[in-house]
């Protein structure tokens, strides 16, 4: 399955010319870390299992600064922010494709 998507990966990347392994590095996993539950924020995507939605982060993010935001929520990571904005950027070419 991953060769599959790698092989539409590369027909993509060739047409807009930016290298593969770029691509490959800048794409993060993200699974482990936002997380969709039924019985929290009515299963919104949150961070590890806790009651901040990614779209709470990316709020944060859009108004102040990484720093700022891991002051606030000390058990947030960079990890956590960077994972939130990988989500987004992926529903965002979801969506643009729809």
């Amino acid at each position: 399955m991953l060769s599959g998507r790698i092989d539409i990966l590369e027909q993509k990347v060739y047409l807009v010319g930016i290298s593969l392994d770029y691509c490959l590095k800048v794409h993060m996993d993200y699974s482990n870390i936002i997380t969709m539950d039924p019985g929290k924020r009515s299963g919104k995507p949150c961070i590890r299992g806790l009651r901040v939605t990614v779209y709470d982060v990316l709020e944060y993010v859009a108004a102040g600064n990484k720093e700022q935001i891991l002051s606030d929520f000390p058990y947030l990571t960079g990890q956590d922010i960077q994972a939130c904005l990988a989500f987004a950027a992926d529903r965002q070419r979801l969506f643009l494709r729809a």
